[in-house]
């Protein structure tokens, strides 16, 4: 461990939290700049409004969300409007603050003015969305799922989604949502840091027993009933490669400001913690996502009043280590000298034995075996490993670094579905217009010079939208971003306030049409015409 940092250059860089050096200049970092601000309640909320926008159906497995305290009045509104049209709709809502963790400041209401008004929702604004009021239930106990997804790479798009998962379970049976029984976190909030101090909380050395139990366990039970447990993990993984797709515009922004192209620097991986719940229908909802998913494979036990002692949990274990494991596997920087030497002797590469000794010591130390269940290697298949060719002449070849160890846990899923999802990266293609004529290298906001020469070189501008009623609209829309509280640190149009300003424009330009065909189109027109600026200032440089 290195808490100050370190000059000699590394392979592989764990950090703890957040992506946070700028003077690593090669190697893999395991997390992405803005990837802890990208996930936030709020920013992950406004991200998935707009692809509701685009795609309301595509994107109805997140909960319909509001914004405090900014859309306080707007959540009051329409909640009087779909009480007015729908009197036998009995909603509950959960208020979500925007920084917290393990469930700190979560509370449940069944009517906006229920909200808590006191000055803590100015200084810590929340999230309040739709409460699942209809999950799927385990021994009469609500439980959601921790998936873990690695986002091997931004630029080309890699996903990679484990095998298995982790069931948390609420600790007091479950009831829908009354004012009698709202304020009962131990029913409906399934928080694992908040059910452990509950006395009906079951540690348990069995995987498929106790308050937290392998989602692998789970299917196996709702197989065992009849549930199409292939079809529910196909609409998982359509959840997750939606999310993400949903996630990388602001990403890539963020990643060329802090490791600007040309420029030498790092590549980045990450491991994404994904909670998800199931109604009552099998349907998974997303309730959000964790950049820094705890990877502790022991809890605390109390031996005597105030004595603990760390215990191994055996659930844990037998996801996080795999996860942890093949993570390593996949990033390792010697399988791609490997795959293109085609030769690596592992008997007289120090180096090599000692990443084998390193990952197979994980193993060992852990005493951890993989056994999937019959559901598991049914339905997701192991990712197959790259085959290294060796000469036929001479001894017999040296053993792979990895052939002692199990198959991957962790299935990728993007780009092998690529095909049936692409059509939904508009925004990756506006945040690609945004970073172009972002002007300064290390910036994340358009200035108004930047926004101007997007319009001219795209040729948007015309006798009925001037511009000066293009410098109208980046103010007016600027200065309403930037009183939401948005980064403050740089003056300019952030990312969310250019997407806004260009599905404005692509509503002025094209009518009657879906809003997804709107943006596509200016896309398109926006593109071809850059295109062509390209061709010219290259003939001009040849020339």
């Amino acid at each position: 461990q290195f808490p100050v940092g370190r000059r000699l250059p590394c392979d592989i860089y764990w950090h703890g939290v957040s992506f946070h050096d700028n003077n690593i200049f090669s190697g893999q970092v395991n997390k992405f700049p803005g990837m802890m601000e990208t996930v936030r309640k709020i920013t992950l909320s406004r991200a998935m409004r707009t692809m509701q926008d685009l795609f309301p159906l595509e994107y109805n497995f997140y909960p319909r969300s509001w914004i405090l305290p900014e859309e306080l009045p707007l959540f009051v509104a329409e909640v009087r409007v779909m009480k007015d049209s729908d009197p036998s709709w009995k909603p509950t809502f959960i208020v979500k603050p925007d920084g917290g963790c393990q469930g700190d400041g979560i509370y449940l209401i069944k009517d906006p003015s229920d909200i808590r008004l006191t000055g803590r929702i100015q200084s810590r604004p929340a999230v309040v969305q739709e409460y699942i009021c209809k999950p799927l239930l385990v021994d009469k106990l609500k439980f959601d799922i921790r998936l873990y997804v690695l986002l091997k790479s931004l630029e080309p798009l890699e996903i990679y989604i484990a095998k298995d998962g982790l069931s948390r379970f609420c600790t007091e049976p479950y009831q829908e949502p009354t004012l009698k029984n709202l304020h009962q976190v131990f029913m409906h909030l399934t928080n694992y840091s908040l059910n452990i101090h509950s006395e009906n909380f079951i540690h348990s050395d069995s995987v498929n027993t106790g308050s937290k139990r392998t989602f692998s366990s789970i299917l196996c039970r709702l197989s065992s009933r009849g549930a199409d447990v292939k079809k529910l993990w196909s609409d998982i993984i359509s959840l997750v490669i939606k999310t993400i797709i949903a996630l990388t515009p602001e990403l890539k922004v963020y990643y060329q400001s802090d490791i600007p192209a040309g420029k030498p620097g790092p590549t980045c991986f990450q491991i994404l913690g994904f909670d998800i719940l199931l109604m009552k229908n099998l349907k998974p909802m997303l309730l959000e996502v964790n950049a820094n998913p705890s990877m502790r494979i022991e809890h605390e036990q109390e031996l005597s009043p105030g004595v603990f002692e760390n215990v191994p949990s055996p659930v844990d274990e037998e996801v996080k280590v795999a996860v942890i494991r093949d993570t390593l596997r996949l990033v390792d920087p010697q399988k791609k000298k490997r795959k293109d030497t085609h030769l690596e002797d592992v008997g007289t590469n120090p180096s090599a034995k000692g990443r084998l000794r390193c990952i197979t010591s994980l193993i060992k130390e852990t005493n951890h075996s993989l056994e999937w269940g019959c559901w598991a290697t049914s339905h997701l298949e192991p990712v197959p490993e790259s085959s290294e060719s060796l000469p036929d002449a001479g001894p017999a070849a040296p053993r792979s670094p990895e052939a002692g160890l199990p198959s991957l846990c962790l299935k990728q899923v993007f780009p092998k579905y690529a095909k049936q999802f692409n059509y939904l990266r508009l925004v990756d293609r506006v945040a690609a217009l945004f970073i172009r004529f972002l002007g300064v290298k290390g910036t994340t906001k358009l200035g108004p010079t930047g926004f101007r020469t997007f319009i001219r070189n795209c040729k948007l501008s015309s006798s009925s939208f001037s511009m000066a009623a293009v410098d109208i609209l980046y103010i007016d829309i600027t200065r309403r971003w930037n009183s939401m509280g948005i980064d403050h640190r740089e003056s300019g149009m952030c990312l969310q306030a250019f997407v806004e300003a260009f599905f404005c424009l692509a509503q002025k330009k094209y009518k009657s049409v879906p809003l997804h065909e709107q943006v596509l189109s200016l896309i398109e027109f926006c593109e071809c015409h850059l295109a062509a600026l390209d061709e010219k200032r290259l003939l001009w440089g040849c020339g």
